[in-house]
């Protein structure tokens, strides 16, 4: 008998197209869901046939309660090789199996500078009163060159960000609780002496941390009101980092000039979510990762993640 699998979340519906499946053919069903689906109920009837999962990311919670409630599942495969969202040590307990598979840091990278184009030359405006027929020039962009790029992180992607921010000539500054002279020095960046340093002198700042207990919140209204009244936050990276509250409050009172997002608490953002309607916000829903070459990576990946656990041998596996 064939394992059934579902692949969840394919917003797209590119999941079967961005890999070849063809190998687990006469050993595997394979079904899509593109719907997210938020209700538990639902969600349980939709996959409780399943032995394998596979999930996008954080856009479906695998806790403790919903691997209880699915007692096929042996299988459970997420794009990364690290997801919050996952509660590996309940898994583990059920006999679950969880494998990740490999992300690129360049399509976050690229999407940063977007965002942050975006924000600065009005991008999102101009291109609306082009199309619309509205006033030809309305708006008058932020330099780069010369302005100050500040990084809250300086990892894998944060490193690529300051590499494109110095070849804009911008002042790149970078902080995190870890972060040493010799490592910002290795990126042609300056260190701030501590978190406000960084924000009170930077005309945008772009965060570029691993959500944990110890970032959670690492945003909130002492330090967006520490940030020039001139200067955009750019956040492609966890909603978790900012306090959100916080930050709609800065948003509509000024203390900031507006916000380039790409990550929310609630995903997808609720049609009444006001992020979705303020003037001073350029939204994205999550395209961070979006991307062909990365699709192709996870769901290539994820059929291997399959195969090798098929032949008792499983690979990428979470601790």
């Amino acid at each position: 008998m064939k394992l059934r699998c579902a692949v969840l979340d394919d917003y797209q519906g590119v999941s079967l197209a961005s890999a070849d499946w063809s190998p687990l053919a006469d050993r595997v069903d394979v079904r899509v869901l593109r719907e997210h689906i938020t209700d538990r109920e639902q969600l349980v009837a939709a996959v409780e046939d399943c032995e394998v999962l596979v999930v996008m990311r954080e856009r479906t919670p695998v806790d403790a309660e919903l691997l209880a409630r699915l007692p096929r599942l042996r299988l459970l495969i997420t794009s990364g090789l690290r997801n919050a969202s996952i509660d590996v040590a309940a898994a583990r307990a059920r006999g679950v199996t969880v494998c990740g598979t490999a992300s690129s840091p360049a399509p976050p990278t690229e999407l940063t500078w977007a965002l942050l184009l975006g924000l600065a030359r009005h991008v999102p405006a101009e291109a609306g009163a082009v199309r619309e027929g509205g006033p030809w020039q309305s708006t008058v962009g932020a330099d780069l060159a010369g302005r100050t790029l500040g990084l809250v992180g300086l990892g894998k992607i944060g490193g690529r960000v300051a590499r494109i921010g110095l070849a804009f000539g911008m002042d790149v500054t970078a902080w995190s609780p870890h972060l040493t002279e010799e490592r910002a020095a290795e990126h042609g960046v300056r260190l701030a002496k501590d978190k406000r340093d960084l924000l009170a002198g930077s005309d945008f700042v772009s965060l570029h941390l691993v959500l944990s207990a110890r970032t959670r919140g690492l945003i909130g209204e002492h330090e967006l009101r520490a940030m020039r009244p001139s200067a955009y936050l750019v956040n492609t990276s966890r909603a978790g980092l900012v306090d959100g509250a916080a930050l709609l409050r800065a948003l509509r009172e000024g203390w900031i000039r507006g916000a380039g997002l790409d990550v929310y608490d609630t995903e997808p953002l609720p049609a009444d979510d006001p992020l979705r309607t303020l003037p001073n916000v350029l939204a994205l829903p999550h395209l961070g990762y979006v991307t062909e070459g990365n699709y192709a990576r996870y769901f290539g990946e994820a059929v291997e993640d399959i195969e090798a656990f098929l032949a008792g041998a499983p690979v990428r596996e979470l601790g």
